[in-house]
């Protein structure tokens, strides 16, 4: 009897999780524990790799454990992670070197805007489909070796090993030093059409090619895990938001998710081509299966929108917990004219402007406490919006509906406000957590579960829908609103500021 089971590690920012479905798709069952993040400095982010490889472990063990199912049952585990964030580890010993630099962390700034030259942010994004920015992975390579010559004089000696987070899990589990291409793609040391690594980029960057992990597709078998988690066939990876899009089933060109969660990540399947954006967008791969052509996404990434709800909560004190942000928002019937733009660390898709900061604009003595909850709120859909439309003007395809999940898609208000904004229905999957599926699709496609991505759509399922209702005389003009509160954001931090940055000035 073959095996029934996947299973997916989903090694996220703030935890690790694991869930195991059926041959049908179906949750059996979710282990799940939270890491630390260190902020040593204004604008460092850290994690420490040897706790979450820990985490690993120890959520894989229990979810198995805790419905008895042995690890000659599982036919695969993928693994789906945070994108961008790097490790350094020693590959006699297999220790990490230093912690782990996050996808937040903006230490490299003063190195990104030198790489910029006279050329400016968009000087690779022809061969990577990225802008220079420091949310990527290779100038935090480049910043650990500018400050210790001695490791970089052992990485130039193949001592030292470098991955994002798949490759470290993948190495921890089997031994190999491998990686795939939708995180390779957030690197900028990859070429978008060759899907390999590029001299010109490794040069640019000073990244060692000794370094880096070789590329293989996305669904394939990487090895059998050893130690702890002996037996387990390791069978794909996948980036978080590839994984989610894979898990939403959106196979054919212009079919587009949405995760929203502390940050928001739209995505939509642009074919087996990349697209490079002229609207401020990311051209990435959506994923890689053996034997075909890869598949391409543009993708606009949101920073700040559950985080903006968890500020409201946690800064601001004007409500108990997340979920009472609808309750308070209900209040009203409207924003009452109040716009906020969470620019707290600069704006990322479409406008990458690190010099903005957050502004709450249209403040008159009618605004209450239920106004600001709403246009806490709005601003997620309005961000959205300002996404979609680039979307469009980059593929020439209309969106004619988006796919949700995560966290914020409890939020009915938030949800309904979306769909209103964009013009378009919005659908909940029944499975909220479409990365976690995601990557056990990608394992079960690698070990004959599934046969194809088609097979996939059956098991897709709405659990909720929401059409738009607004008038399109008030959406357009609320959202020339919102696009002037964006402008008051621009420009706000100087040469001077980004020294003195998290210090009062």
């Amino acid at each position: 009897m073959s095996p029934r089971y996947v299973a997916a590690i989903d090694q996220g920012t703030s935890s690790t999780r694991c869930m195991v479905f059926t041959d049908e798709a179906r949750l059996v069952t979710v282990a799940q524990k939270e890491h630390a993040s260190h902020y040593p400095r204004p604008g460092w982010v850290e994690q420490d790799p040897s706790e979450i490889w820990a985490n690993v472990v120890e959520v894989v063990d229990r979810a198995l454990g805790d419905v008895g199912i042995g690890r000659d049952e599982v036919a695969g585990l993928g693994i789906t992670n945070q994108r961008e964030t790097i490790v350094l580890w020693d590959r006699e010993t297999g220790e990490p070197i230093g912690p782990a630099i996050t996808w937040q962390d903006t230490r490299t700034d003063q190195l990104v805007h030198a790489l910029e030259a006279d050329i400016g942010p968009d000087r690779l994004r022809a061969r990577t489909g990225l802008p220079l920015a420091t949310y990527f992975s290779a100038p935090k390579i480049r910043w650990v070796l500018d400050h210790d010559p001695e490791l970089e004089r052992r990485a130039e000696a193949g001592e030292i090993a470098f991955g994002t987070m798949d490759s470290w899990l993948i190495w921890k589990l089997t031994g190999r030093h491998v990686t795939e291409p939708t995180n390779a793609s957030r690197t900028m040391l990859m070429d978008l059409r060759t899907l390999q690594w590029d001299d010109e980029l490794l040069d640019l960057m000073g990244v060692p090619r000794a370094l880096l992990p070789e590329i293989r597709t996305s669904a394939e078998v990487y090895g059998e895990a050893g130690g702890a988690l002996a037996g387990l066939p390791v069978a794909a990876a996948l980036g978080d938001q590839q994984a989610a899009l894979v898990g939403e089933t959106c196979f054919a060109p212009g079919e587009a998710k949405c995760t929203y969660g502390t940050g928001s990540f739209l995505l939509v399947n642009t074919g087996d081509a990349p697209l490079v954006s002229e609207s401020g967008l990311l051209s990435t791969v959506a994923y890689s299966l053996p034997g075909q052509p890869p598949a391409y996404a543009l993708e606009g990434s949101i920073a700040v929108t559950g985080a903006l709800v968890q500020w409201f909560r946690d800064k601001v004190g004007l409500i108990g917990s997340a979920a009472e942000i609808e309750t308070l928002a209900r209040t009203v019937d409207d924003n009452g004219g109040a716009y906020f733009v969470p620019a707290f660390s600069g704006l990322f898709a479409p406008h990458w402007r690190s010099d903005a900061r957050g502004v709450l604009a249209g403040l008159t003595g009618y605004i209450e406490k239920g106004h600001l909850a709403r246009a806490v709120l709005e601003a997620t859909g309005w961000q959205t919006r300002e996404v979609v439309d680039a979307m469009a003007q980059d593929t020439g395809l209309p969106l004619t509906r988006l796919k949700v999940d995560g966290g914020m898609t409890a939020n009915h208000l938030l949800m309904q406000f979306i769909a209103d904004v964009l013009d378009v229905p919005v659908s909940r999957s029944l499975v909220a957590e479409t990365p976690s599926l995601g990557a056990a699709y990608a394992a079960g496609l690698a070990t004959g579960v599934w046969p194809d991505v088609e097979a996939l759509r059956a098991h897709w399922h709405v659990a909720a829908e929401w059409r738009p209702e607004m008038d399109a005389r008030v959406r357009e003009r609320s959202y020339r609103k919102w696009r002037k509160a964006v402008e008051r954001t621009l420009d706000w931090v100087d040469e001077d500021d980004e020294e003195l940055e998290g210090e009062p000035v």
